[in-house]
């Protein structure tokens, strides 16, 4: 059914298979794009293009293949989601063995990170540690509020763009330890975004979200207070450097472009329209991402 709704699924079905298809999926490639550039981001600052491409292409691998391949396709494996879940309309039931695919990628995530500079693999573990305790009972951090949104801001704002920095064998400066503290605090800004159109569903497995025990309302106006915050580490950092700030501006007004009208009508909107509100998030973090890029280029 969804290859008919979706041409490009029954395309890569044909390419896969029908049995492996479920399992492409819920590895929900549609995420890949943004945490790869995340990712880069690090090491594009870290060494501009002089990183040779056989170890950045293994970096990425390992982090955004294996181990954010693996983190998404776990959660799906416990969550058995029936409605539109992150970057993926229509979810194939979670496949049988679906639990097992998923801890085989964490696992070699984990053992072939030691195959790059130290410092990339323990911030690479760290994060396949935090995947498990998020998404596997009992911990399972996502039901529990405020754990869920710490567990997020930690592994995808702070640590993603570290580990392409680390990923250069080079030692953390002052400038980039302040810009993924400030995405720390920006992905508090979208995590609410990627869980407002999910309340009902969410409600219904129990699962206490942060969105939940807040209100729409309240999590919107956290969602403000931390993009603010965000941009004052961003600053920082731009100071620290010696970079003039004026390029932040962009990065700045499109997040109160996406806030400020979402906080004016969240009464009126629909799950879709909320859907699309978490999108419209993600094209602001590209933003500030290249905003970054340009000031901070090495």
């Amino acid at each position: 059914m969804t290859a008919t709704r979706y041409p490009i699924r029954r395309f890569f079905e044909k390419l896969v298979g029908a049995r492996a298809m479920p399992y492409l999926l819920h590895l929900r490639p549609l995420e890949w794009p943004i945490m790869s550039a995340h990712f880069l981001l690090g090491t594009l600052l870290a060494a501009g293009w002089g990183l040779p491409g056989g170890t950045s292409f293994l970096g990425w691998f390992i982090f955004v293949g294996l181990m954010n391949g693996g983190t998404l396709a776990i959660n799906s494996a416990f969550d058995k989601d029936e409605g539109d879940i992150g970057y993926l309309k229509a979810p194939p039931r979670p496949p049988e063995h679906l639990l097992a695919f998923s801890s085989g990628l964490l696992g070699s995530s984990a053992v072939l990170g030691f195959l790059l500079p130290l410092p990339f693999a323990l911030i690479n573990l760290a994060c396949v540690v935090m995947s498990v305790l998020y998404s596997v009972p009992p911990p399972r951090l996502k039901a529990r509020a405020g754990w869920d949104l710490v567990i997020n801001c930690v592994g995808f704002g702070l640590l993603t763009p570290l580990a392409g920095w680390a990923l250069t064998g080079r030692p953390f400066s002052r400038t980039v330890l302040l810009a993924s503290i400030g995405f720390a605090f920006l992905f508090a800004t979208l995590y609410p975004m990627t869980q407002i159109y999910q309340v009902a569903e969410d409600s219904r497995r129990g699962d206490q979200t942060l969105t939940i025990r807040l209100g729409v309302g309240r999590s919107l106006t956290l969602a403000l207070l931390t993009s603010l915050i965000a941009h004052v580490f961003f600053l920082a950092g731009l100071l620290a450097q010696g970079r003039p700030p004026l390029y932040l501006l962009p990065s700045l007004a499109a997040w109160l472009a996406v806030l400020i009208p979402w906080m004016r009508g969240w009464r009126s909107w629909t799950d879709p329209q909320h859907e699309n509100g978490m999108y419209w998030g993600l094209g602001a973090w590209a933003i500030t991402d290249l905003s970054l890029l340009v000031l901070l280029w090495p």
